[in-house]
């Protein structure tokens, strides 16, 4: 009775060794610099001088007396309504053309899913800038197809330039396009045999039996891209700085200028905050209307 108690406490002990770097990670790159951040956002903080405690001043200017807080927080839901929803389509399309047994498949699968390492880094983001400028490839390509050259810098323009970001974010379906090939993958040869038999078509495999069983991996896909699309920066700072007429302005890039350009650090503390908030009740929504439209095999559906 002894010994087993004696090796339960040293397994017990093992397995907390094993987790103590994940805990400390967890504690230093996490847990304190949230509540740090809590804090910093009742504050008056510029980075030179200590935090003045103000209360909910932050807040209340933000809410009743911040009209680019407004825009930013427009900007940014346009930007994830159109391009999530168009990304994990175009990511689906091309995972079902790679689900295919040929003998460059593999090759195709690492071709596709570049854009997404090298998508998010400055460089793209000034090669975008260029391909969409005013003397760049888009236009020359459209004067080549067309015969008139457009006049037009797309990224310059307050009509084209949020549409111009959009594009590049569909280019970068790496990453969903892999998670939803591995779903794919899952779906059992049999299931579509069967329906062949029973006479149907390619849509109605794709509508009956693709959907239902991928849907919890798009379930995944779905929330892991809202919380990245409200992470957008380094695209509108490099590609347009926020214009024009902040009609790039991405709330990321506005905490950034309310922080590190004119150092109201407290300020964008309590925009993050307020960040933080709006993303965790969209994805609290993703999840509570999950049970609709996500079916485990598991659960027998």
């Amino acid at each position: 009775m002894r010994k087993t108690a004696v090796r339960s406490d040293f397994e017990n002990t093992s397995g907390y060794l094993f987790i103590l770097p994940w805990i400390i990670g967890f504690l230093a790159f996490t847990l304190v610099p949230l509540i740090c951040l809590f804090y910093f956002s009742f504050t008056r903080y510029d980075l030179l001088s200590s935090p003045k405690w103000v209360g909910f001043d932050n807040y209340i200017q933000i809410l009743t007396n911040d009209p680019k807080f407004i825009q930013s927080l427009k900007v940014t839901f346009i930007y994830v309504l159109i391009a999530i929803p168009a990304r994990l389509i175009v990511a689906l399309a091309i995972a079902m053309l790679l689900n295919t047994k040929h003998r460059l498949v593999g090759v195709y699968r690492t071709v596709f899913y570049i854009p997404s390492i090298i998508g998010g880094s400055v460089a793209v983001a000034v090669m975008w800038r260029l391909l969409f400028s005013r003397e760049g490839a888009v236009n020359s390509l459209i004067g080549y197809l067309f015969g008139k050259t457009p006049d037009i810098s797309w990224v310059g323009d307050p009509s084209s330039a949020l549409g111009s970001i959009i594009l590049l974010s569909m280019w970068q379906f790496g990453s969903p396009m892999v998670i939803f090939l591995a779903g794919l993958k899952n779906i059992p040869a049999s299931y579509y045999e069967a329906a062949v038999v029973d006479g149907a078509n390619g849509w109605q495999k794709f509508i009956r039996i693709t959907l239902p069983l991928l849907s919890p991996v798009l379930f995944f896909n779905l929330v892991m891209q809202i919380i990245g699309g409200f992470m957008t920066f380094t695209q509108g700072l490099i590609i347009t700085g926020g214009g024009p007429l902040d009609k790039t302005l991405f709330y990321q890039l506005y905490v950034y200028r309310r922080g590190f350009e004119l150092f109201e650090m407290g300020y964008a503390a309590a925009l993050s905050c307020i960040l933080l908030v709006i993303v965790a009740f969209l994805t609290a929504i993703v999840f509570k209307t999950s049970n609709s439209w996500v079916h485990y095999e598991s659960k027998g559906e």
